[in-house]
Protein backbone atom coordinates (compact mmCIF):
# COMPACT_ATOMS: atom_id res chain seq x y z
CA UNK A 1 0.00 0.00 0.00
CA UNK A 2 2.36 2.37 0.86
CA UNK A 3 4.76 1.50 -2.61
CA UNK A 4 1.35 2.30 -4.03
CA UNK A 5 0.63 5.55 -2.50
CA UNK A 6 4.37 6.80 -3.03
CA UNK A 7 3.77 6.00 -7.19
CA UNK A 8 0.30 7.67 -7.11
CA UNK A 9 2.23 10.95 -5.43
CA UNK A 10 4.89 10.71 -7.93
CA UNK A 11 2.49 10.10 -10.40
CA UNK A 12 0.63 13.48 -9.61
CA UNK A 13 3.43 15.62 -9.02
CA UNK A 14 5.01 14.51 -13.05
CA UNK A 15 1.17 15.51 -13.92
CA UNK A 16 0.97 18.71 -12.59
CA UNK A 17 4.69 19.48 -13.72
CA UNK A 18 3.56 18.30 -17.09
CA UNK A 19 0.77 20.06 -16.71
CA UNK A 20 2.37 23.71 -15.77
CA UNK A 21 5.24 23.58 -17.79
CA UNK A 22 2.43 23.31 -21.70
CA UNK A 23 -0.22 25.38 -19.92
CA UNK A 24 -0.74 28.75 -21.51
CA UNK A 25 -1.88 31.05 -23.94
CA UNK A 26 0.14 32.89 -27.50
CA UNK A 27 -1.51 35.59 -28.10
CA UNK A 28 -1.53 36.68 -32.12
CA UNK A 29 -2.19 40.01 -33.42
CA UNK A 30 -4.19 40.14 -36.83
CA UNK A 31 -2.97 43.31 -38.67
CA UNK A 32 -5.75 43.10 -41.64
CA UNK A 33 -8.69 41.88 -39.37
CA UNK A 34 -8.13 44.12 -36.38
CA UNK A 35 -8.43 40.92 -34.07
CA UNK A 36 -6.37 38.63 -31.11
CA UNK A 37 -6.54 35.62 -31.20
CA UNK A 38 -5.96 33.13 -28.32
CA UNK A 39 -3.95 30.12 -28.92
CA UNK A 40 -4.27 27.62 -26.01
CA UNK A 41 -0.54 25.98 -25.71
CA UNK A 42 -2.29 22.63 -24.61
CA UNK A 43 -4.45 21.85 -27.35
CA UNK A 44 -3.63 24.21 -30.16
CA UNK A 45 -6.23 25.31 -30.97
CA UNK A 46 -7.67 29.09 -30.97
CA UNK A 47 -9.98 29.60 -27.79
CA UNK A 48 -10.96 33.27 -28.35
CA UNK A 49 -10.84 36.21 -30.67
CA UNK A 50 -11.04 39.61 -29.42
CA UNK A 51 -11.59 42.93 -31.75
CA UNK A 52 -8.94 45.57 -31.50
CA UNK A 53 -8.46 48.62 -32.80
CA UNK A 54 -7.46 49.16 -36.30
CA UNK A 55 -4.15 47.34 -37.80
CA UNK A 56 -2.84 45.52 -34.35
CA UNK A 57 0.96 45.22 -34.11
CA UNK A 58 2.74 45.45 -31.57
CA UNK A 59 1.47 43.29 -27.85
CA UNK A 60 2.88 42.74 -24.30
CA UNK A 61 1.32 42.01 -20.92
CA UNK A 62 2.03 43.81 -17.76
CA UNK A 63 4.00 41.82 -15.55
CA UNK A 64 1.09 40.24 -13.19
CA UNK A 65 -0.75 39.36 -17.36
CA UNK A 66 -3.94 41.51 -15.59
CA UNK A 67 -3.84 43.52 -18.80
CA UNK A 68 -2.31 43.23 -22.43
CA UNK A 69 -1.07 46.24 -24.35
CA UNK A 70 -1.87 46.55 -28.11
CA UNK A 71 -0.12 48.79 -30.62
CA UNK A 72 -3.47 49.39 -32.79
CA UNK A 73 -0.84 51.64 -35.24
CA UNK A 74 -4.20 53.03 -37.70
CA UNK A 75 -6.16 53.80 -34.65
CA UNK A 76 -2.84 55.82 -32.93
CA UNK A 77 -3.34 54.12 -29.96
CA UNK A 78 -1.96 51.60 -27.17
CA UNK A 79 -5.12 49.74 -26.64
CA UNK A 80 -5.00 48.20 -22.73
CA UNK A 81 -7.36 44.99 -22.80
CA UNK A 82 -8.56 43.22 -20.31
CA UNK A 83 -7.36 39.50 -21.01
CA UNK A 84 -9.98 37.53 -19.18
CA UNK A 85 -13.14 39.32 -21.05
CA UNK A 86 -11.35 40.70 -24.34
CA UNK A 87 -12.74 44.11 -23.09
CA UNK A 88 -10.95 46.90 -24.32
CA UNK A 89 -10.46 48.80 -20.64
CA UNK A 90 -9.31 52.14 -22.56
CA UNK A 91 -6.65 53.32 -24.66
CA UNK A 92 -3.25 55.33 -23.77
CA UNK A 93 -1.39 58.44 -25.90
CA UNK A 94 0.76 57.33 -28.21
CA UNK A 95 1.76 59.28 -30.67
CA UNK A 96 1.52 58.69 -34.22
CA UNK A 97 1.56 55.16 -35.93
CA UNK A 98 2.45 52.98 -33.13
CA UNK A 99 4.31 50.16 -34.51
CA UNK A 100 6.12 48.37 -31.68
CA UNK A 101 7.11 49.18 -27.72
CA UNK A 102 8.03 47.95 -24.89
CA UNK A 103 7.10 47.45 -21.07
CA UNK A 104 9.86 48.97 -18.87
CA UNK A 105 10.76 46.32 -15.94
CA UNK A 106 9.16 48.70 -14.07
CA UNK A 107 6.04 47.83 -14.99
CA UNK A 108 5.15 51.21 -15.53
CA UNK A 109 6.36 52.97 -18.52
CA UNK A 110 5.43 52.12 -21.93
CA UNK A 111 8.39 52.80 -25.11
CA UNK A 112 6.30 53.22 -28.29
CA UNK A 113 7.90 53.70 -31.49
CA UNK A 114 6.29 55.97 -33.54
CA UNK A 115 7.17 55.17 -37.49
CA UNK A 116 5.29 58.55 -38.85
CA UNK A 117 6.84 60.80 -36.34
CA UNK A 118 10.24 59.67 -36.06
CA UNK A 119 9.86 60.03 -32.59
CA UNK A 120 9.30 57.41 -29.46
CA UNK A 121 7.10 58.35 -26.78
CA UNK A 122 7.09 57.30 -23.14
CA UNK A 123 3.87 57.07 -21.69
CA UNK A 124 3.36 56.36 -17.84
CA UNK A 125 0.46 53.24 -17.88
CA UNK A 126 -0.71 53.93 -14.59
CA UNK A 127 -1.34 58.20 -14.82
CA UNK A 128 -1.83 57.53 -18.82
CA UNK A 129 0.22 60.45 -19.46
CA UNK A 130 3.27 61.10 -21.97
CA UNK A 131 6.41 61.65 -20.01
CA UNK A 132 8.33 62.26 -22.81
CA UNK A 133 8.98 62.19 -26.56
CA UNK A 134 12.24 61.57 -27.82
CA UNK A 135 13.77 62.57 -31.21
CA UNK A 136 15.56 59.65 -33.25
CA UNK A 137 15.63 58.55 -37.23
CA UNK A 138 13.32 58.10 -39.68
CA UNK A 139 10.67 55.39 -39.58
CA UNK A 140 11.33 54.15 -35.98
CA UNK A 141 9.69 50.24 -35.21
CA UNK A 142 12.45 48.02 -32.76
CA UNK A 143 12.25 48.57 -29.43
CA UNK A 144 14.20 47.08 -26.62
CA UNK A 145 14.94 48.11 -22.91
CA UNK A 146 17.41 46.20 -21.02
CA UNK A 147 17.18 43.85 -18.08
CA UNK A 148 18.35 46.52 -15.62
CA UNK A 149 16.10 49.51 -17.10
CA UNK A 150 18.49 51.53 -17.03
CA UNK A 151 18.89 51.39 -21.44
CA UNK A 152 16.21 51.85 -23.93
CA UNK A 153 16.46 51.11 -27.77
CA UNK A 154 14.94 52.42 -30.68
CA UNK A 155 15.51 51.36 -34.56
CA UNK A 156 15.17 53.51 -37.34
CA UNK A 157 14.42 51.83 -40.54
CA UNK A 158 14.86 54.58 -42.90
CA UNK A 159 17.93 56.10 -41.03
CA UNK A 160 19.64 52.68 -40.20
CA UNK A 161 20.74 53.12 -36.81
CA UNK A 162 20.23 51.98 -33.49
CA UNK A 163 19.61 54.56 -30.77
CA UNK A 164 20.47 54.60 -27.57
CA UNK A 165 18.20 56.14 -24.33
CA UNK A 166 19.41 57.01 -20.78
CA UNK A 167 15.74 56.22 -19.21
CA UNK A 168 16.64 58.49 -16.47
CA UNK A 169 17.12 61.52 -18.22
CA UNK A 170 15.07 60.00 -21.33
CA UNK A 171 17.35 61.58 -23.48
CA UNK A 172 19.94 59.61 -26.37
CA UNK A 173 23.45 59.09 -25.74
CA UNK A 174 24.62 56.94 -28.61
CA UNK A 175 23.43 56.15 -32.50
CA UNK A 176 24.93 53.52 -34.12
CA UNK A 177 24.75 52.39 -37.97
CA UNK A 178 23.44 48.72 -38.54
CA UNK A 179 22.61 47.43 -42.13
CA UNK A 180 19.69 48.63 -43.84
CA UNK A 181 15.62 48.89 -42.62
CA UNK A 182 16.54 47.71 -39.24
CA UNK A 183 13.55 45.59 -37.19
CA UNK A 184 13.84 44.26 -33.89
CA UNK A 185 16.02 44.55 -30.95
CA UNK A 186 16.52 42.55 -28.50
CA UNK A 187 19.31 42.45 -25.29
CA UNK A 188 21.19 39.45 -24.66
CA UNK A 189 23.70 37.47 -22.19
CA UNK A 190 22.42 39.78 -19.12
CA UNK A 191 21.90 42.87 -21.49
CA UNK A 192 25.72 43.25 -21.93
CA UNK A 193 24.63 42.37 -25.61
CA UNK A 194 22.17 44.12 -27.92
CA UNK A 195 20.83 42.58 -31.08
CA UNK A 196 19.40 44.08 -33.99
CA UNK A 197 17.94 42.45 -37.06
CA UNK A 198 18.46 44.18 -40.34
CA UNK A 199 15.50 43.15 -42.81
CA UNK A 200 16.83 44.49 -45.83
CA UNK A 201 20.43 43.99 -44.83
CA UNK A 202 19.44 40.63 -44.66
CA UNK A 203 21.89 40.62 -41.36
CA UNK A 204 21.81 40.18 -37.37
CA UNK A 205 24.51 42.63 -35.83
CA UNK A 206 25.80 42.10 -31.93
CA UNK A 207 26.44 45.12 -30.04
CA UNK A 208 28.63 45.70 -26.65
CA UNK A 209 26.25 47.15 -24.30
CA UNK A 210 29.04 48.62 -22.52
CA UNK A 211 30.31 50.38 -25.34
CA UNK A 212 28.14 50.44 -27.98
CA UNK A 213 30.40 49.13 -30.45
CA UNK A 214 29.78 46.35 -33.12
CA UNK A 215 31.08 42.44 -32.01
CA UNK A 216 29.29 40.50 -34.36
CA UNK A 217 27.13 39.91 -37.96
CA UNK A 218 25.68 37.28 -38.59
CA UNK A 219 24.54 36.37 -42.29
CA UNK A 220 21.74 33.67 -43.22
CA UNK A 221 21.78 31.47 -46.51
CA UNK A 222 18.57 29.33 -47.38
CA UNK A 223 18.84 26.84 -49.29
CA UNK A 224 16.80 27.35 -52.65
CA UNK A 225 16.01 30.86 -51.45
CA UNK A 226 16.67 33.91 -53.21
CA UNK A 227 19.07 36.43 -50.77
CA UNK A 228 16.98 39.00 -51.42
CA UNK A 229 14.10 36.68 -49.59
CA UNK A 230 16.25 36.24 -46.70
CA UNK A 231 14.72 39.08 -44.53
CA UNK A 232 16.02 38.54 -40.48
CA UNK A 233 13.10 40.73 -38.43
CA UNK A 234 11.67 39.11 -35.40
CA UNK A 235 14.37 36.68 -32.76
CA UNK A 236 13.90 35.31 -29.21
CA UNK A 237 16.51 33.62 -27.29
CA UNK A 238 16.21 30.05 -25.09
CA UNK A 239 16.22 30.62 -21.75
CA UNK A 240 19.73 30.01 -21.63
CA UNK A 241 21.04 32.49 -24.39
CA UNK A 242 22.68 30.10 -25.85
CA UNK A 243 20.38 30.12 -29.26
CA UNK A 244 18.51 32.52 -31.01
CA UNK A 245 15.85 31.58 -33.31
CA UNK A 246 15.36 34.16 -36.10
CA UNK A 247 12.34 35.06 -38.30
CA UNK A 248 13.52 35.01 -42.17
CA UNK A 249 10.18 36.77 -44.05
CA UNK A 250 9.47 36.01 -46.97
CA UNK A 251 11.72 33.05 -47.06
CA UNK A 252 9.42 31.26 -44.84
CA UNK A 253 12.31 29.90 -42.54
CA UNK A 254 12.78 30.18 -38.89
CA UNK A 255 16.54 30.82 -38.74
CA UNK A 256 18.65 28.72 -35.13
CA UNK A 257 21.38 30.67 -34.47
CA UNK A 258 24.39 29.53 -31.78
CA UNK A 259 24.70 32.88 -29.62
CA UNK A 260 28.06 31.79 -28.70
CA UNK A 261 29.82 31.10 -31.93
CA UNK A 262 27.52 33.34 -33.88
CA UNK A 263 26.43 30.61 -36.51
CA UNK A 264 23.45 29.27 -38.20
CA UNK A 265 23.04 25.81 -36.89
CA UNK A 266 19.21 25.14 -38.53
CA UNK A 267 16.95 25.94 -40.72
CA UNK A 268 13.10 25.80 -40.21
CA UNK A 269 10.47 26.09 -42.67
CA UNK A 270 7.63 27.41 -41.47
CA UNK A 271 4.09 29.35 -43.14
CA UNK A 272 4.84 32.29 -45.71
CA UNK A 273 6.11 35.83 -44.52
CA UNK A 274 7.23 34.84 -40.95
CA UNK A 275 6.98 37.88 -39.13
CA UNK A 276 7.69 37.21 -34.91
CA UNK A 277 7.16 34.54 -32.70
CA UNK A 278 6.68 33.70 -28.98
CA UNK A 279 7.61 30.61 -26.68
CA UNK A 280 5.40 28.68 -24.45
CA UNK A 281 6.30 28.50 -20.47
CA UNK A 282 8.90 26.23 -20.19
CA UNK A 283 10.17 27.46 -23.45
CA UNK A 284 10.04 23.92 -25.16
CA UNK A 285 7.15 24.84 -28.05
CA UNK A 286 7.98 28.04 -30.45
CA UNK A 287 5.04 30.07 -31.93
CA UNK A 288 5.62 31.99 -35.22
CA UNK A 289 3.05 34.36 -36.89
CA UNK A 290 3.18 33.73 -40.73
CA UNK A 291 2.05 36.96 -42.10
CA UNK A 292 0.56 36.00 -46.02
CA UNK A 293 -0.53 32.04 -45.05
CA UNK A 294 -2.52 33.41 -42.21
CA UNK A 295 -1.16 30.98 -39.62
CA UNK A 296 1.09 30.06 -36.46
CA UNK A 297 3.64 27.62 -36.94
CA UNK A 298 4.29 25.74 -34.07
CA UNK A 299 7.52 24.11 -33.57
CA UNK A 300 9.26 22.07 -31.12
CA UNK A 301 12.09 23.50 -29.32
CA UNK A 302 14.10 20.34 -28.97
CA UNK A 303 13.76 18.46 -32.58
CA UNK A 304 13.64 22.02 -34.50
CA UNK A 305 10.74 20.38 -36.20
CA UNK A 306 7.37 22.39 -37.55
CA UNK A 307 4.88 20.35 -35.01
CA UNK A 308 1.64 21.98 -36.49
CA UNK A 309 0.09 24.93 -37.98
CA UNK A 310 -2.97 26.73 -36.60
CA UNK A 311 -5.49 29.14 -38.40
CA UNK A 312 -5.25 32.64 -37.14
CA UNK A 313 -6.69 35.79 -38.35
CA UNK A 314 -5.89 37.38 -41.73
CA UNK A 315 -1.61 38.36 -41.32
CA UNK A 316 -0.77 37.34 -37.86
CA UNK A 317 1.91 39.69 -36.85
CA UNK A 318 2.94 39.91 -33.30
CA UNK A 319 3.11 37.17 -30.82
CA UNK A 320 3.01 37.45 -26.90
CA UNK A 321 3.07 34.55 -23.85
CA UNK A 322 0.57 34.55 -21.14
CA UNK A 323 0.35 31.65 -18.71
Amino acid sequence: MTSFLRSSAALCVLTLTATTAWSGEIWVTNEKDDTVSVIDTETLEVINTYATGERPRGITFSKDFSRVYICASDSDAVQVMDPETGEILFDLPSGEDPEQFVLHPDDTHLYIANEDDAITTVVNTQTRKVVAQIDVGVEPEGMAVSPDGKIAITTSETTNMAHWIDTETQALFANTLVDSRPRHAEFAKGGTQMWVSSEIGGTLTVFDTATQTETAKINFEVQGVHPDRVQPVGFEFTTDDTHAFVALGPSNHIAVVNAETYEVEDYILVGRRVWHMAFNADKSQLFTTNGVSGDVTVIDVASRKALKSIKVGRFPWGAAFRP
